[in-house]
């Protein structure tokens, strides 16, 4: 609501003031019908002259009309107008506006009912159009923005409206723009907060989500297990034509076994025993054994025979 001005009650204030005070001093006994008057016009010189003082502040702009037709648009700053002749029947704001609208329940394209939370951003920037040529603005660029969203939400799919919402917001604020330029309002932007959907379909997605990460899960390891399944086959045909090389990795592989702690057994593939001449299973195990062993002082020499 659009607050009073003090400047008018002010100037109400200093006439009648003035009108008693001429009346006062005319309160002789030979002039007291002429003080009666002077009350009586001073108190509606009052009147018409606080009547007729206007003052718009600097983001308004006030329709005048004189005898029902449009004379001008005024303001900001101090105007007048003829008492009774004319009249100020709508005071426009012409600062940028925000109003919330919202659809609920409403179907999308492969008929899910969502609620949608939207904000409009507008201003009106034709005072005239917006005061003459739409009975209440304000509700009509509501009305508007609801129309234009359940539209959209009707024409696009669930997926697109959560991952797109830059995209629909310019769509709608196109459409409500459209609707609204004859009315001297022009749309800034529309901002799409939030998008609701029914709780079973939210779990429904949930698990549908987890599904895929586990599937996507069990295909990187099956592709790094194949990844490695190949670079043992290029070691292979590396071992098979060096057979240098595959001598030492298979002492390494030994050495690894036997420099851990409490080692007692090493197990390694025959032909890595055959290769490297260290005898059958049994002799690495001896050999195993005899390494985790802490070594024994050495045993003195035998006596010699009597």
């Amino acid at each position: 609501m659009r607050k009073s001005n003090s400047l008018p009650t002010l100037i109400f204030v200093v006439i009648l003031a003035l009108g008693l005070g001429l009346a006062y001093s005319t309160a002789a006994p030979p002039a007291y019908q002429a003080s009666g008057w002077i009350v009586i016009l001073t108190l509606a010189a009052a009147f018409v002259v606080a009547y007729a003082v206007k003052i718009a502040d600097q983001w308004e702009r006030v329709v005048v009309l004189r005898l029902g037709r449009f004379r001008s648009l005024e303001g900001p700053g101090l105007f007048f107008i003829i008492p009774i002749i004319e009249t100020v029947p709508y005071w426009i704001d012409t600062r940028v506006i925000t109003s919330a609208f919202k659809a609920e329940k409403t179907l999308t394209k492969d008929t899910v009912p969502v609620d949608v939370d939207a904000v409009l951003f507008w201003k009106v920037i034709d005072p005239k159009k917006a005061a003459l040529d739409v009975a209440d603005y304000y509700g009509a660029i509501n009305w508007a923005a609801q129309t234009a969203l359940r539209d959209v939400i009707g024409k696009t799919m669930l997926a697109d409206m959560l991952e797109g919402r830059e995209k629909i917001s310019a769509e709608l604020q196109k459409i409500i723009d459209v609707r609204t330029e004859p009315w001297g309002i022009n749309v800034i932007s529309v901002e799409v907060k939030d998008v609701l959907i029914p709780s079973a379909l939210q779990d429904a997605m949930s698990m549908q989500a987890q599904a895929e990460r586990e599937r996507q899960a069990r295909v990187i390891l099956g592709d790094s297990e194949r990844q490695v399944a190949e670079k043992f086959g290029e070691a292979a045909q590396t071992y098979a034509n060096n057979p240098t090389a595959f001598h030492l990795r298979a002492m390494n592989m030994l050495y690894e076994g036997l420099k851990r702690d409490n080692a007692t057994i090493v197990i390694v593939p025959s032909t890595a025993v055959e290769t490297m001449q260290l005898g059958g299973l049994a002799g690495v195990t001896a050999l195993t054994q005899t390494l985790g062993q802490p070594r024994a002082a050495a045993a003195p020499p035998p006596a010699p025979p009597a």
